[in-house]
């Protein structure tokens, strides 16, 4: 069974979060450049976003963007 688009592009930014590629503080690409970057769909990007907010894993902020979340009671 193949795996939804979506779950592959959270896959890979839980990756690079966990590996230290993607530290603390760090800001995510825009939406467009996940886009291009994963081949993927609006909607795929928006629900894997979704996904890695509610593991607690990044936080967007209002006219900013969304960035890797510090890392608490770890």
């Amino acid at each position: 069974m193949n795996t939804p688009k979506y779950e592959r592009v959270a896959a890979a930014i839980r990756d690079q979060i966990r590996s230290g590629q993607l530290k603390p503080g760090d800001q995510l690409p825009t939406t467009q450049g996940l886009i291009d970057e994963y081949g993927v769909s609006y909607g795929s990007v928006r629900t894997a976003l979704l996904i890695l907010k509610a593991e607690g894993l990044i936080e967007g902020r209002q006219g900013e963007g969304v960035f890797v979340r510090e890392r608490t009671g770890q």
